[in-house]
């Protein structure tokens, strides 16, 4: 985390987080979802905006983390901004060394694998060290090798049961929204 955002928390502990408004699809970008876009339907039906700007960006990915209920955000300042999630909070990068198949996360982390798992929909997701991620569309060549060496064994799933079993939510707003409907007057 950079350390302008630490020095914001300490200022100001109490800023209510933000949900809704900043989302990630499964190729690894970011969208702005303001009011208009939230009310046109949930991501990632409605995508928004895309984020294009590369600090921004980066800003983002040097500030994403998770707090302990698997909701992912990126702390802006003393805000928190929940994620929306189309698929996982990471989207994983593959690439071919010594042999092997190298992870990296769609802000640049490199990872360890753990466990392979494909869904209902042919898509395969990879838990490595750094939690529970998405293998790119563009390199799901280099995932077929990794399988074909032996390198990787996926687990056949259903894509609903993942968020529970590696404790991340898709969706913050909608928990929020739906925690907000059963509180009493």
């Amino acid at each position: 985390m950079d350390d302008i955002v630490k020095a914001a928390l300490k200022k100001w502990p109490n800023v209510p987080a933000c949900v809704g408004w900043l989302a990630l699809d499964a190729r690894g970008d970011w969208y702005m979802r303001d009011d208009r876009v939230q009310h046109a339907g949930p991501f990632p039906l409605v995508k928004g905006s895309r984020i294009l700007h590369d600090k921004l960006r980066e800003f983002i990915h040097r500030n994403y983390a998770a707090d302990e209920q698997g909701g992912w955000f990126f702390q802006n300042g003393p805000q928190r901004v929940y994620v929306e999630l189309e698929a996982a909070p990471w989207v994983w990068r593959l690439s071919a060394a010594d042999g092997r198949t190298a992870i990296e996360s769609h802000t640049g982390l490199p990872s360890v694998f753990e466990s392979a798992w494909l869904d209902e929909h042919g898509r395969l997701f990879l838990a490595t060290d750094l939690g529970l991620g998405i293998v790119h569309t563009l390199d799901m060549g280099l995932a077929a090798d990794a399988v074909e060496r032996g390198e990787w064994a996926p687990t056949d799933t259903r894509f609903d049961t993942l968020p529970e079993l590696h404790t991340y939510r898709l969706s913050p707003a909608a928990d929020r929204a739906a925690a907000a409907a059963f509180q009493l007057p």
